[in-house]
Formats: C-alpha cells, sequence, structure tokens
C-alpha cells in the first residue's frame, strides 16, 4: 500500500501538508492542495480511516435510523442523505428499525454507543423518551426527518398542511363530493402520519362548508394495491359515486387511478384523483400531487448534521417545503344531470 510519506515526496511538501489538504482541516494553500491532490491519485493513495480517525477523534462515518427499507419514500430520503454525505467524503451505517422490539432496543442501547458514528439522523421515526435520551447521551449532533420531537433537532413536515392543499386544489376547481383514501389504525405509521393527514382533509372540507361524509372514506394500506382496491370499492359501490378522490400517498393515488380505468370510469372528466408524495412515477402517470420532496429531505437532513460537525450555523428551515403539481389527473367536475 502507498503511504503518506510517498505522497509527500512526490508532491515535494510535508505529511503534515498531505493531511491538511486530503482531509480539509487547517490552511493549505490552494497550489500545494493541487500537487497534493495529484501526487495522490497518481499513486492511488487512499486516506486510511483509521489513521485519519486516531489523528481527528472521528470516525467519518454518520448512522442513518430509518424504519423501512422496501417502501419507496424512505429508500428515496436515504438515498439523498447518503449520497450527500459521501461526496463530504463521510461513510453512511444504516440501521434499519424493524418490527421486532429486541432488535430496536439493540440499535439504541447498543450498536450507537460503539464509538463507530460522528453524528445520527433519524428518519421518519417517532423516537420513545428512552430512545431520545439514548441519543442524547451518546453526546453527537443529531437530526430528525418527519415528526416534531422537543428534545432533538427536527427537520419537520406539516402533514395536516399538505393534505388540506391537496383537498383545497379539488375545492377549488368546484368539487363537493370528494373521496378520501387514507389508512386504518392498523396501519398508523410514526408521528401518526394518516391521521394526520385525513385531519388536514376534513379541516379543509369543514372550512368550504362541505359536511364529511363517512361513506367516502375508505382505509388503505398506502400501497398500490391497497389504492386500488380503496377505489374500487368507492367507484363501484351502490351509494352516490365521488367526483373526486383524495389519496394520502402518491402510491395509493396511482392504484385509484387504475382501478378507474379498469372501471371505465375516465379521469378526470367523471372523477379527479389527488395523492401526496413526489412518487417517482407520478410524473408517468401525470398524476397531480402535493410534492414533498423526499430526496431533497435526505439532503438537507444531510447538510444539517455536516453544518454542526464543521461547527458551522444551521441554517436548514425546521419546517420541510412542499409543492402542489398540478398535472392531468385532476379538472373542474363534470356537470351531472
Amino acid at each position: 500500500m502507498v503511504s503518506i510519506d510517498e505522497v509527500a515526496r512526490l508532491a515535494g511538501v510535508s505529511t503534515a501538508t498531505v493531511s491538511r489538504a486530503l482531509s480539509g482541516r487547517g490552511h493549505v494553500s490552494e497550489r500545494a492542495r493541487e500537487r497534493v491532490r495529484s501526487a495522490a491519485d497518481s499513486l492511488g493513495y487512499v486516506v486510511s480511516s483509521r489513521a485519519s480517525s486516531l489523528a481527528s477523534g472521528r470516525t467519518q462515518n454518520v448512522g442513518v435510523i430509518v424504519p423501512f427499507l422496501d417502501r419507496w419514500f424512505f429508500s428515496t430520503v436515504l438515498s439523498g442523505a447518503t449520497s450527500a454525505l459521501m461526496r463530504a467524503g463521510y461513510d453512511v451505517t444504516l440501521y434499519n428499525i424493524t418490527a421486532d422490539a429486541a432488535v430496536r432496543r439493540e440499535v439504541f442501547s447498543t450498536f450507537l454507543r460503539r464509538q463507530r458514528v460522528d453524528a445520527v439522523i433519524a428518519v421518519a421515526i417517532e423516537l420513545d423518551g428512552d430512545e431520545t435520551a439514548q441519543l442524547l447521551d451518546l453526546g453527537l449532533p443529531v437530526i430528525g426527518v418527519g415528526g416534531p420531537n422537543p428534545r432533538l433537532r427536527t427537520l419537520t413536515f406539516d402533514d395536516t398542511a399538505v393534505a388540506r392543499l391537496a383537498t383545497e386544489h379539488l375545492i377549488g376547481l368546484g368539487h363537493r363530493d370528494i373521496a378520501h383514501i387514507g389508512a386504518a389504525a392498523e396501519f398508523e405509521a410514526d408521528f401518526r402520519v394518516p391521521s394526520r393527514r385525513r385531519l388536514g382533509f376534513e379541516q379543509a372540507l369543514s372550512d368550504a362548508n362541505i359536511p364529511a361524509d363517512p361513506a367516502l372514506f375508505e382505509p388503505a394500506d398506502f400501497t398500490v394495491d391497497g389504492g386500488h382496491r380503496a377505489a374500487t370499492r368507492l367507484l363501484s359501490g351502490p351509494g352516490p359515486r365521488p367526483s373526486a378522490i383524495f389519496a394520502a400517498s402518491d402510491e395509493m393515488a396511482i392504484g385509484a387511478l387504475l382501478a378507474a380505468r379498469e372501471l371505465g370510469i375516465d379521469v378526470p372528466e367523471d372523477v379527479s384523483i389527488v395523492g401526496i408524495d413526489g412518487y417517482e412515477l407520478g410524473e408517468f402517470f401525470e398524476l397531480t400531487t402535493v410534492d414533498q420532496f423526499p430526496l431533497a429531505q435526505g439532503e438537507r437532513a444531510a447538510a444539517a448534521i455536516l453544518a454542526q460537525l464543521e461547527s458551522a450555523a444551521d441554517a436548514a428551515p425546521a419546517d420541510l417545503p412542499y409543492e402542489l403539481i398540478v398535472r392531468r389527473t385532476t379538472a373542474p367536475p363534470r356537470p351531472r344531470p
């Protein structure tokens, strides 16, 4: 393996200058930095993580805790975070919180306490008091993404406001018979996202003096298949057919769109459909949605952690942005005879 001494000799500088130039810590002239990088590249030199850790007291590693790996939203947030961290020279250790309570306890009581990470990002996980205390006891920068935690620095997403915006879009088009595909109690995620989105839906109806009809609510499971089943019940049932559907996720909205097509119901002429998320296939299906920019959520979390690690002022906003994206699945209701 190539040593730091060989890089120093080729670049014509001291080993200390090589260390500063490649770590980014300490003053090095731009000319010297370029000579060091050129020498390191030509020799194939890679900084030893063990040596760097001994010298700096850091592992150059950030732990990221996620509740799921097999769902689009979480993997997209994770992709944004890991890409930004790797560009900054950090490795990432992934901790997947499973449904196994014992494994979850082990992550907080053992894995994170092995001094293998410099900071922690918790993505869409509602931490209890003990878990929060264990994170704080690490003495490391911690960023939460998703719902609020009064004891941690968090980047929060207002699910109630987002659902209001989606529903207000339908109301603004003239719809009054609006159905909602949400989630049953057993599918409540951390921070009670389905309940918050249903609350926003009902608040928007109330503000427009539209009574919420329990018959126009269908529970599902935040999947395309679940949305398809729920929309089939709504659109082919014995009661009056809604003129619009607000689905609590884009995947369920796409399922609703497919169900309408199978039933011969035109979208948006016969029924408008809107979702939430910014799902990667939303543009393909021309789905109207409220985009919550999950990739950018991960990037913002990484930026906030990096700012804390470098003792810089963190200007990242506490509230994560969202935007209504109007496409071809929503339109004014067709006049009924």
